[in-house]
């Protein structure tokens, strides 16, 4: 495994491959890999003869009071893994290769309408950050195929529509979620939450599968479900920020033109922020005409 810090090293390497035919996976990361991670690089391989990995902690999404400075950094680790995989290529870039003229002045890359719900509403300007990376790192990897992990679903679908939008010729693949034997969806942060909290923390994957099954079973009073799943969480000790059912596609409320749902929740428990999210087809006899 070659560890590369330079765009144009990189670029280099990767153009001598493209030569030969080869195909090109690309896995961009914060680092502090798990096996949510390993998951999508294990995709990666399977689809493509070469697979590179970035890890980048990008200062363009973290908010003035968010993690940027504690986000957990363990590339030793991340390397050992990473090679144990079979990965060719791991770019490392600093904030500087990525940001040379400074993040002021960096041209940013906004995906209206998906990125100001959920997420967006309580971390602004967090989704460009995302996508303003996420465009370069595809423009300096020119990668055949890219992984995600659903975990992050707006994300997911915010890079899906950049890309159609701008028309990157990548294809974009978004892998399921990994989680403990509990049913916790594996995350960097998982490692702030403090045992009593990590105790709590499924509840959050059972209060979305509850809300899924009311769902499948007909209830469309979507905003009832949100309430009571609020109210649960809050009293198990989580604050809330939103537990919301979405059309998949929209991210906007359910419309009766709505085949599939994601319910996507974020809430602080302790000071650790958690997200997830699960999805639901609906039966084309269960169309509602539920509108909020």
């Amino acid at each position: 495994m070659k560890t590369i810090a330079s765009t144009s090293e990189l670029r280099s390497s990767l153009a001598q491959h493209r030569r030969e035919g080869k195909t090109i996976a690309f896995v961009p990361t914060m680092g502090n890999l798990h096996a949510g991670h390993i998951e999508l690089v294990r995709n990666a391989r399977n689809q493509a003869d070469i697979v590179v990995v970035s890890i980048f902690v990008n200062p363009m999404q973290f908010g003035a009071n968010e993690d940027l400075d504690n986000y957990p950094r363990t590339l030793t680790a991340d390397k050992e893994k990473l090679f144990a995989e079979g990965t060719q290529y791991l770019f490392f870039p600093s904030a500087k290769e990525i940001y040379p003229g400074g993040m002021e002045n960096q041209t940013r890359v906004s995906v209206p309408e998906l990125a100001d719900t959920l997420c967006g509403s309580s971390r602004p300007g967090h989704f460009t950050g995302v996508a303003t990376v996420v465009s370069k790192l595809f423009n300096i990897v020119q990668p055949d195929q890219a992984f995600f992990g659903k975990k992050d679903f707006q994300q997911l679908a915010i890079i899906k529509k950049m890309v159609a939008d701008l028309c990157i010729p990548v294809d974009v693949i978004g892998i399921d979620t990994a989680r403990a034997k509990d049913g916790l969806a594996l995350s960097s942060r998982n490692g702030y939450l403090n045992k009593q909290e990590r105790q709590s923390a499924p509840l959050l994957q059972q209060q979305l599968q509850q809300c899924a099954e009311a769902i499948s079973m007909g209830n469309t009073d979507f905003e009832v479900l949100e309430q009571q799943a609020r109210e649960a969480l809050t009293s198990a000790g989580f604050s809330p920020d939103y537990f919301q059912v979405c059309d998949a596609y929209t991210l906007h409320p359910p419309s009766t033109h709505s085949t599939e749902l994601v319910i996507a929740t974020a809430a602080r428990l302790g000071s650790t922020r958690l997200i997830d999210n699960i999805t639901v087809t609906l039966n084309p006899s269960q169309k509602h005409g539920h509108s909020h």
